[in-house]
């Protein structure tokens, strides 16, 4: 039968126990109790607990156990009634139960073991306590024996000395021999009863020892603490030796627990303590025994110095400020004379002054030294180059080589390429047709969401129903049925409505002129700014006035800048602008202007045009010379000029730093000549 009970039960029946092991034992054993009382609350059966138990009380762990299990029956039994204390009679008063008797013990079901005839101790016996009752029991049967041997024979004996404790009075009545025997059995029953007790106690100690799980830390109201002090019954003595140290019963040093301190501030001042010796140590074994220590080098102290206030000396910021308004006041100075020496002209003779040599030198002059060499070499001359004299501090003459050499080796630093960008170039993201569907979608719903919450809150009043002529009668219905022209006349009214509504939405959202037109140009502009990408074009014949306008239409239209020079044969077109405009204007000189196609007139073709025109004009082409970046812009707005010198064509490039392209397209355009 597997019982548990709770910690009032538990509690309630711990006096029954700790009386009934008083009975089985003869004294009080706290331990027997907490073993018993932790089988009941973990739920053991008999069997289990007479197991467990069997170690301290032997042969009445069954009978014990028995007793044990039938309380706890009761306590159980009484547990489940404990609030009902009114009971409801036949006529329907309520009428007061009595309250059962606490663990009644029968004097039949008490164990039959012997118990000593003196009083039981109130706690545990020591051995102490056991060897003191086995003397006074010896010296008790000595007197007796004295007391017998000095008797006559023949008379009757006086009666003896009643041994407190050991003798009971009913027996002063008895003979002398019998009283004799009598006394000696009773003292060996004391004897083994003292045995048996010892017996029992060292055997409970072994136990103890074996199974600490018997006393588990379930059992409720167990202090371990308690307990371990029940079991030691004095402290350990404390032996010091000549030195002041603690040492054990064999004369070896022992280190005592330290009380280590709990509060976080005391706690860091032993920290900061411990250091402060560890660090002293250190400095001090350093100092002795390194032979590496400078002594030059001190040792700071460990702790931080307190932060203090820093005064500025008197007068410190007045003097900031005079050198302030001096400097400035010498800028000003130096901008006067310099403004001044430009109109005079003296700026000018000195710089040319600056840039004049000293002395006149000819191309073939040959130097004794060169410059990049005059900062290594130790004379004026290469004679010496492998070795340099110097004198050292005891005056002795040493050879160096190269003195003014180094082991150092001098990086240049690194610059990032104009074209690359600051900030990594972030890629839009584009959307399909199904996830904008979806986003728009979502959108609208939400919004639609939006106008519910705030009309079912009362902010906003409900829409009208939307009417047609189409679901008219559906949603008017009675209405529409009663006055059919009203009705109609309203709906009408209500879809011209709408009609206006949507319109003025349209219009209000409708771009203006100059919003359209900085539309398109922010759409066009490219940022130029990191670099500008360049094309050069040639064309071999740019008379026709329709081309001219689409060259020059284009780029402006494209916000692009460039020059265009026509010349025999040599038509230079150079452009400037964006990666993107690039790739238009290219698609125009390319491919979509068809610069063979020509329409004359017959006037043209009976008279003025020749065989090498017409050959001319059939193989006329444009191809692309080259194509760049550059850091800035060369030219402005698109213009045309007309040069009729070779000469006068490359001065308009020159003009404006790029004579380049010029050269590299008349160059292309002489050797594709001379191919044909």
């Amino acid at each position: 039968m597997a019982v548990s009970l709770s910690k009032r039960d538990l509690e309630e029946l711990r006096p029954w126990v700790d009386k009934t092991v008083k009975k089985v034992l003869g004294f009080s054993e706290q331990t027997v109790v907490t073993a018993a009382l932790n089988c009941v609350s973990k739920g053991m059966d008999q069997t289990k607990t007479v197991e467990n138990l069997k170690p301290f009380l032997d042969e009445s762990a069954p009978n014990f156990v028995e007793q044990l299990y039938s309380a706890v029956s009761e306590v159980k039994a009484r547990s489940k009634h404990r609030k009902r204390t009114f009971k409801q009679s036949e006529d329907g008063e309520e009428v007061k139960v009595a309250k059962k008797p606490k663990l009644p013990i029968p004097e039949e079901d008490e164990p039959n073991i012997p118990v000593l005839n003196t009083q039981p101790s109130p706690g545990q016996l020591t051995e102490q306590q056991i060897k003191e009752m086995m003397a006074s029991a010896r010296r008790a049967i000595e007197a007796r024996k004295e007391q017998l041997s000095t008797l006559p024979q023949t008379g009757p004996p006086p009666p003896p000395a009643a041994t407190p404790g050991l003798v009971p009075p009913h027996m002063s009545s008895i003979p002398p021999m019998v009283e004799m025997n009598t006394s000696q059995a009773l003292m060996n029953e004391a004897l083994e009863k003292a045995k048996k007790a010892a017996e029992i106690q060292a055997r409970i100690q072994a136990t103890l020892n074996k199974q600490p799980g018997l006393l588990g830390a379930n059992m409720p109201g167990l202090n371990v603490a308690r307990m371990q002090g029940m079991q030691s019954s004095k402290p350990t003595p404390l032996i010091l030796d000549e030195q002041g140290r603690t040492v054990d019963a064999t004369g070896k040093a022992i280190q005592l627990t330290q009380r280590m301190p709990t509060l976080k501030a005391n706690i860091r001042a032993k920290k900061r303590q411990e250091f402060k010796l560890v660090q002293e140590k250190a400095a001090d074994v350093i100092s002795e025994s390194s032979k590496f220590f400078d002594h030059r080098v001190g040792f700071g102290p460990s702790d931080r110095k307190k932060k203090s206030f820093k005064f500025h000396e008197p007068g410190k910021f007045q003097q900031i400020a005079q050198r302030i308004r001096a400097k400035a006041q010498l800028e000003h100075l130096q901008s006067e004379i310099a403004q001044a020496a430009k109109k005079t002209g003296i700026s000018s003779a000195t710089k040319l002054a600056l840039i004049t040599p000293k002395k006149a030198t000819s191309q073939d002059d040959i130097p004794e030294v060169e410059w990049w060499d005059a900062y290594i070499l130790p004379g004026e001359s290469y004679s010496n180059w492998n070795k340099t004299v110097t004198k050292d501090e005891q005056g002795n003459d040493t050879e160096e080589k190269f003195a003014n050499l180094t082991c150092f080796i001098e990086h240049p630093q690194q610059i990032k390429p104009p074209a690359d960008p600051n900030k990594p170039v972030e890629l839009p993201v584009f959307l399909t047709k199904k996830e904008r569907k979806k986003l728009r979608r979502q959108t609208r719903r939400e919004a639609e969401k939006e106008m519910t919450e705030k009309i079912r809150l009362g902010l906003e009043a409900p829409p009208e129903p939307k009417v047609r002529l189409a679901n008219l009668m559906r949603v008017l219905g009675n209405e529409a049925v009663q006055d059919p022209t009203k009705v109609e006349a309203h709906v009408r009214a209500q879809m011209a409505k709408r009609q206006k509504q949507h319109e003025e939405a349209n219009a209000a959202r409708k771009l203006t002129t100059e919003q359209r037109r900085d539309k398109k140009l922010k759409k066009i502009t490219e940022d130029t700014s990191l670099g500008v990408f360049v094309s050069v074009y040639r064309v071999r014949d740019l008379s026709s006035p329709s081309k001219k306008f689409k060259v020059e239409a284009n780029c402006n239209q494209l916000q692009m800048t460039g020059f265009v020079v026509l010349y025999r044969d040599v038509n230079v077109v150079v452009v400037e602008g964006g990666p993107k405009q690039q790739r238009k204007f290219k698609r125009l000189m390319l491919s979509r202007i068809k610069w063979t196609d020509e329409k004359r007139t017959k006037d043209d073709d009976d008279d003025d045009d020749s065989d090498d025109e017409t050959e001319r004009k059939r193989d006329n082409k444009c191809c692309l010379v080259w194509e760049g970046t550059v850091k800035n812009r060369a030219f402005g707005t698109v213009k045309f000029k007309a040069c009729p010198t070779e000469k006068i064509a490359r001065e308009q490039f020159r003009n404006h730093g790029v004579e380049h392209y010029w050269d590299l397209a008349h160059s292309e355009s002489i050797i594709e000549a001379s191919n044909d």
